[in-house]
């Protein structure tokens, strides 16, 4: 982690001038929680609660795979103990940005002319808005697919589930694979029939290995190291059909060194 990271709130503020679609060749999609940001931003939110935990019996009651609606019992916790919107906001605009990850928004940007990015989270459209604009990184992406989420009139922040789907392999509020395939789609008809030349797939979690899935020999899943989604993936490559690159990451720096090998092929 840089002595900016590590001592300053992580804000990059070069304007940010998004290069023309048609002139960008590369995709990339990144989680949030624990790889944009250092951890999940449900655990930032507990601190803002008077004894900075959860109770017992919320924390007993989540089951794997249901992240967005053990968020919501959180938040609706939360509530009920006098959090207020001013105190969330802080708390997600604190969150330290993972190692090196804003170096690696530094290289992105200046390559806009290469790169498209979007944030594909399970996390939530407030904290991810509010944590991307207070970085000064938010103009660098073109979309965002995350789970809808607002203040209602008691002041709780409340989260819905972003879409439905038939995967088996994934939570029933998001499958990640479904959003990049339909993504891809459409992109490559906005373009004129021209898709990406190369995807490039940022992430951590076990619903971050779905995705990759979708990815080609010519893309790259970058695994965040030891995590599910690293296990995961060298599962995946059992398979002749899983023909996909992996390059795990410790820090952003990693995935610089990678994208500017591939940047500068001729």
């Amino acid at each position: 982690m840089t002595f900016r990271e590590r001592n300053h709130s992580p804000k990059m503020t070069a304007p940010l001038t998004p290069a023309a679609p048609q002139d960008q060749r590369f995709l990339v999609l990144f989680d949030f929680d624990e790889t944009i940001i250092c951890e999940s931003s449900d655990d930032a939110l507990v601190r803002t609660l008077p004894d900075k935990e959860l109770p017992a019996w919320l924390k007993n009651s989540y089951r794997e795979g249901q992240y967005n609606e053990n968020t919501q019992k959180i938040l609706a916790y939360m509530a009920e103990q006098g959090v207020s919107k001013d105190s969330i906001h802080s708390a997600v605009e604190k969150i330290p940005p993972n190692q090196g990850l804003m170096n690696l928004f530094q290289y992105l940007q200046s390559h806009q002319q290469d790169f498209e990015l979007v944030v594909v989270s399970d996390a939530n459209m407030y904290f991810i808005e509010t944590w991307l604009r207070h970085a000064g990184v938010r103009d660098l992406f073109r979309k965002i697919f995350t789970n809808p989420s607002s203040f209602n009139a008691a002041g709780q922040l409340v989260l819905l589930s972003f879409h439905s789907h038939s995967c088996p392999r994934c939570p029933d509020n998001m499958c990640k694979q479904v959003i990049l395939r339909e993504y891809l789609a459409e992109r490559q008809k906005e373009r004129g029939g021209v898709p990406f030349q190369r995807v490039f797939y940022i992430g951590d979690g076990a619903n971050d290995a779905c995705p990759c899935l979708a990815l080609g020999p010519r893309d790259t899943a970058f695994p965040r190291k030891d995590f599910p989604m690293h296990r995961l993936l060298k599962e995946f490559q059992q398979s002749a059909k899983f023909k996909t690159n992996i390059e795990p990451w410790v820090s952003g720096k990693d995935i610089v060194d990678c994208l500017k090998k591939i940047v500068e092929e001729k």
